[in-house]
């Protein structure tokens, strides 16, 4: 039996987790939560919901899964549903926060293959690209609509989620997937909740393209041109993600984190793991500096990266 203790999973920061209307979106500043918290926002979850983040004041460390960044302004940070996440803050940072249903930003996006999965990728901007695409003027926007009961409202606040989507496209380059057919997106994001389902139980790919009702081949030819790797590469991907929070977040052996992901066999998961990270699973659990379940926020040595971009393989 496990004896770890699972990531929080929270409806907002500190808040218990309900059903998320399909609609749902929530805008609140950076200093609301994080002052009575002490500034530190520790590692957690939302199941459900996307989240931006625009830092206009002050600087933060932050921590998606097992990358690490600081942020100084103006920076916009993108968190996947899903990801296990933390920040913390320099007292008296301010910006903004923008908690978004999963299915509304589906909504948002359409059938534009530049706009779908782009934040899923995760990760930090800054520069001065930012102010090029406008993203604080689209996040003060965000916060009028969403405290005023004013004729459109919703649509008004629609558009000015579709423009940050906008923005973050052009911003990390997804626009080079303008001629990716929508049916390998839609198919790839069904792929990915499969996946999400059933990751732990070391399924085939033969199983797992059964389950789309299409071919082995065919599966592979959508994820790659979406997501420019194999099936078989994002669902390792995905096993990777759960190893590394295990590692990271919480007091499991690595031999527990073998079998909360499949394995059975805790030297071919080490070797598994080695294979895609450089380094085995003890290792990584020692150079993050963040062991434990009630670990820091976020590791120190962490690097300043500007680009936004998932955790590498």
């Amino acid at each position: 039996m496990l004896h770890s203790t699972p990531v929080p999973r929270y409806f907002l920061y500190g808040e218990p987790l309900r059903d998320v209307e399909t609609d749902f979106l929530h805008v609140e500043r950076i200093a609301t939560r994080s002052r009575i918290h002490d500034w530190t926002i520790r590692p957690h979850a939302h199941p459900d919901q996307h989240q931006l983040l625009l830092l206009t004041a002050g600087a933060a460390e932050v921590r998606i899964e097992a990358d690490a960044w600081r942020v100084v302004p103006i920076a916009l940070v993108a968190v996947p549903a899903m990801a296990v996440h933390a920040f913390t803050f320099q007292p008296e940072s301010d910006g903004f926060v923008v908690t978004i249903a999963d299915e509304f930003v589906r909504r948002a996006c359409g059938d534009d293959p530049d706009l779908a999965g782009v934040l899923s990728r995760g990760g930090c901007l800054d520069g001065p690209a930012l102010a090029v695409h406008a993203p604080r003027e689209c996040f003060e926007a965000l916060e009028r609509e969403f405290v005023w009961s004013a004729r459109g409202r919703r649509t008004a606040i629609l558009a000015h989620i579709q423009r940050l989507l906008v923005a973050l496209s052009r911003l990390d380059g997804a626009a080079e997937a303008t001629s990716t057919p929508s049916r390998d997106v839609e198919l790839v994001r069904r792929y990915r909740e499969v996946v999400e389902g059933c990751f732990r139980h070391a399924p085939g790919l033969d199983e797992l393209a059964g389950d789309l009702g299409v071919t082995p081949s065919r599966l592979n030819r959508a994820c790659r041109a979406v997501a420019s790797r194999t099936a078989v590469a994002i669902l390792h991907e995905r096993v990777m993600i759960e190893a590394k929070r295990g590692l990271l977040y919480t007091g499991m052996r690595v031999s527990e984190v073998a079998r909360s992901v499949g394995f059975d066999d805790p030297a071919y998961f080490s070797r598994f793991f080695a294979a895609r990270a450089g380094c085995s699973p003890s290792e990584f659990r020692q150079s993050t500096g963040v062991g434990g379940a009630h670990g820091n926020a976020v590791a120190t040595g962490a690097r300043a990266d500007s680009r936004h971009g998932s955790a590498p393989d």
